[in-house]
Parts: C-alpha cells; structure tokens; sequence
C-alpha cells in the first residue's frame, strides 16, 4: 500500500513539475512567436510596395550569410532540422543567440523574395528559449530534451494556428515511425498555451473549412488513395530536390559570399523574367488553391526547386510553408485533371504531402482537422498514411531517427539518421 502510495506521489509531482514548466515555456514561446511573425508581416507588407523587391535578394542572401557565419552558424538553413540535430545529438543544449539571428535571417530572406517558410524560425525561437529556460532552471539533460522538444510543439502550433497538431508534431517529428509518450502531457500544454498567447496577441491564422466533402463510397476511397500515392511521390520529388540542390551547391568552388550572391541571382532573375508566383511565402498561392482554383501543371515542382535554391545558398527560412504550397497545388492539379472537387483535393494535399515529407501522419491529419474543418478527417487520413508510406525512407530533415520499416520488403537500419539510410530490396524468394 506504502509503495503505491510513494508511486501515486512521484507521478503527481511529475504532473505538476510539468504543468509549471509547459505554462511557462508555452507563454514565453508564444510571446516571442508573435513578435517574430509581426515584424515578418510588416516586412513582407513594406517590401511589396516595391514592384522590384525581390531584386534586392541576391544582396539580401548574403547578409542573411554573414549573420548566420559570425553571429550564430547553428541558424544555417532550416532551423525544425537545426532543433532536432540539437536534441538528437547535444542533448537539447541550443545557444539563446541563435533566436534573434534566425530572427534576423530568416525576415531579411523572406521580405526580398526568398522562397522559404516561417516554421523553422519559430521551431528554432521555441527551442532555443526552452533550453536557455531549462539552464536557467539546471535541468538535466533529461529535462533539457523534453523541454526543447516543448519548444518545438509550442514553435509550430503558434506559427500556424493548429494547437493540438503543433503538440503532435513535437513528439512525432523526431522519429519517423514513434511517437515519445514521455512528452506528450508538456507537449499539448506547451501547444495549446502558445497558440492562444500568440491569439492574444492579434496573431490571424490561416482557416479555410472545405464546405464540400463528397460522401463516403467505394469510389471516393480509391480516389482518395490514388491521391495519397501521388501525394507521396510529390514528397519524394521535393525531398529529393532540397538533397540535389545541397548537393550541388556544396560541390560548387566558391566561397559563402559569392555562392549566396549566385543563388539570389538564380531565384530572382527567373521571377522578373517569368512569375514571381514562387517567391516568398506563398500564401495566396496556397488560399487560392485551397478556394478551388486550379494551379498550373508545373507549380508543385517549381516551389521546391525554388525553395532549394534559397536555402542551399545560403537564404534563411523554414521548409514547412513551401511544403503547403507544394501540397495545396499538387492537390489542385491532380483535382482539376480528374474532374473532382479541386478545393477538396488541394487540402489533402496541403496535409498529405507534409505527412509524406516529414513523416509526421499523424501531426498531418489533425491538422487537417484544425484547418478544414471535421468533414475531411477521414480523406485526409486516408491520404496522410499512403503519402507518409508512398514516400519511403527519407525526409526533409536528415537528422531525424528512423524507428520502423515501411515495408518488410525494404531492408534498413532502424536508428540511423536519415540521410545516410540506405535501403535495400529483398523481394522473396519464388516457390518452386
């Protein structure tokens, strides 16, 4: 009876140990979460007065560069991928400078015309005001972890209005294939605090409920997961993209000022030729499609291509917003070709690609929830766990841990990173 009475306490403690942290953590998040998305909506605002402002990003590029060098080189690229490198491998331990260099980076990439989005910052801001938090409260590194990982459920949930998504995606973005239950209690606190001080705040989030769900029947399932598979090898091309374009930016012989100058060129001079539909963040590309209008055939391959050349060269940002658009306008075409409601088809694009990209199905399908309302859960569901199949072995953050096999065809090393898997078919062998 004693025993279980000392367990009943310990757990209890753990509860309210974590219930302080999480309001905590989650209110500081938020607040700085808003602060980062006001002063990038007043910059982006201010810089479309400008017909040419995208001009200015080959400079803009190089700035973001030489920040990122001097002040804080942990804000290169990315920064979800940079806080999961972190908890992975340093235990959680982030410098608190790297916050308002990726601030700083990531507004100047974006206000010019860069093609990239605003999750990462706001990952990066989460997680590193967590750790800094947590060494102010000497934490292990035990603690430490779980707080960052916090830092990026209370990060995503602020930046896109989807609490109970952002908590999912906190604990289910550092594994591919498992979910850290350990975190799940601070996570959702940590979320759902965040997103409501950056409401507070006067933060508007992206809603767009899908009025038109069609009603479910044998027919509706095979189009939904012949969507899901072309979802899935969407999020296979642009993961692949983003891993080509690194590529070929690190085997280029230039120094980090030249080659982010070069980039800038190969962003903006394309948008004053052509369209400047791929620059920036995107969004009313992405509302557009997501009120029925069709997007054009090339646009879900253009945007990453786009998005791999800022953030390859040296441009500042985050992956998930391009994400979106990628989705949103593969939802479209594949809609708008088979005749079939495209508004529908672009929000389960909008989740399916990102489930597929970050190996987050789950995260995926509430957000799909949140965003469109529950008459979608099931077709975004559907779509979300093909996409995250179809896609395979990879993902948009190479520090991410593999868990599981998607197929027991395909031969792997659970455990390893991400970027050096390497899979290995083995198809049975045939009865004689």
């Amino acid at each position: 009876m004693i025993k279980r009475i000392n367990e009943e306490s310990a757990i209890l403690y753990t509860v309210f140990k974590w219930l302080l942290l999480s309001i905590a953590t989650g209110s500081i998040v938020g607040a700085a979460t808003a602060i980062f998305l006001k002063i990038l909506n007043w910059s982006t605002g201010k810089s479309a007065f400008f017909d040419y402002y995208f001009l200015f990003l080959p400079v803009s590029m190089v700035v973001s560069v030489l920040l990122v060098k001097h002040l804080a080189p942990d804000a290169e690229g990315h920064g979800t991928e940079k806080v999961i490198e972190a908890v992975h491998k340093r235990s959680g331990h982030i410098p608190l400078r790297v916050v308002p260099v990726k601030l700083a980076a990531t507004i100047i990439t974006i206000a010019s015309g860069g093609s990239a989005g605003k999750e990462g910052p706001c990952a990066q801001i989460g997680g590193g005001l967590a750790s800094y938090f947590a060494g102010l409260l000497r934490l292990d590194d035990y603690d430490r972890k779980k707080l960052v990982i916090c830092g990026i459920s209370a990060g995503f949930s602020s930046v896109f209005g989807t609490p109970i998504a952002g908590a999912i995606f906190g604990v289910e973005v550092l594994y591919a294939g498992s979910i850290l239950y350990d975190v799940l209690l601070p996570s959702f606190i940590c979320g759902i605090i965040s997103y409501h001080v950056s409401a507070f705040f006067g933060i508007q989030y992206l809603y767009h409920p899908v009025n038109i769900v069609p009603v479910f029947g044998p027919w509706i399932f095979l189009q939904v997961v012949a969507a899901g598979v072309f979802f899935g090898i969407t999020a296979f091309l642009l993961i692949e993209i983003l891993h080509y374009m690194k590529k070929i930016s690190s085997g280029l012989r230039l120094g980090a000022i030249p080659k982010a100058f070069l980039g800038g060129l190969c962003v903006s001079l394309p948008a004053l030729l052509f369209t400047r539909q791929y620059l920036g963040l995107g969004i009313g590309s992405i509302e557009s499609f997501l009120s029925g209008n069709k997007s054009d055939w090339g646009a879900f391959i253009l945007k990453p291509i786009f998005t791999a050349v800022t953030l390859s060269f040296g441009g500042s940002g985050g992956i998930i917003t391009p994400v979106f658009f990628t989705g949103a306008a593969a939802g479209s075409l594949f809609g708008s070709v088979f005749g079939l409601n495209i508004a529908t088809f672009a929000a389960l694009g909008f989740v399916a690609v990102l489930a597929g990209a970050a190996n987050t199905p789950i995260a995926a399908s509430i957000m799909a929830i949140e965003l469109f309302g529950p008459g979608i859960a099931s077709y975004a569901a559907i779509a979300c766990v093909v996409s995250f199949l179809v896609t395979g072995h990879r993902s948009v953050y190479p520090s991410q841990i593999l868990a599981f096999r998607k197929s027991k065809l395909v031969d792997v090393k659970l455990g390893d990173e991400m970027e050096i898997i390497k899979p290995k078919v083995k198809f049975p062998n045939k009865r004689p």
